[in-house]
C-alpha cells in the first residue's frame, strides 16, 4: 500500500474488539458497535505525538472510513486520538 496522510493525519487500520459476550453470545455484525482502537499504519508529516505501529484510542464517531485494496481504514487528526497503548 503506498497512502501517506497529509499534515496532522494519521492512517489506521481499526481493531475489532471481542466478538462474544461472556455468557458466550455471539454477537452479530449488525449489533456490533464501532471500534474504537487501532494499529496506525501510516501518519502524517506534522505527527508528533504516535508513530507507525503504535495501538490508539479514538472518539467513537472520528475520522472518515476509507477502503484501500479491500481493507476498512480511518484517517484521524491526531488530535482525535485519546491514547495510545505502551
Amino acid at each position: 500500500m503506498a497512502f501517506k496522510p497529509l499534515m496532522d493525519r494519521v492512517l489506521v487500520e481499526p481493531q475489532d474488539l471481542e466478538q462474544k459476550t461472556e455468557s458466550g453470545i455471539i454477537i452479530p455484525d449488525t449489533a456490533k458497535e464501532k471500534p474504537q482502537q487501532g494499529k496506525v499504519i501510516a501518519v502524517g508529516d506534522d505527527v508528533e505525538v504516535v508513530k507507525e505501529g503504535d495501538v490508539v484510542v479514538f472518539e467513537k464517531y472520528a475520522g472518515n472510513e476509507i477502503k484501500i485494496d479491500d481493507k476498512k481504514y480511518v484517517i484521524l487528526k491526531e488530535d482525535e486520538i485519546l491514547g495510545k497503548f505502551e
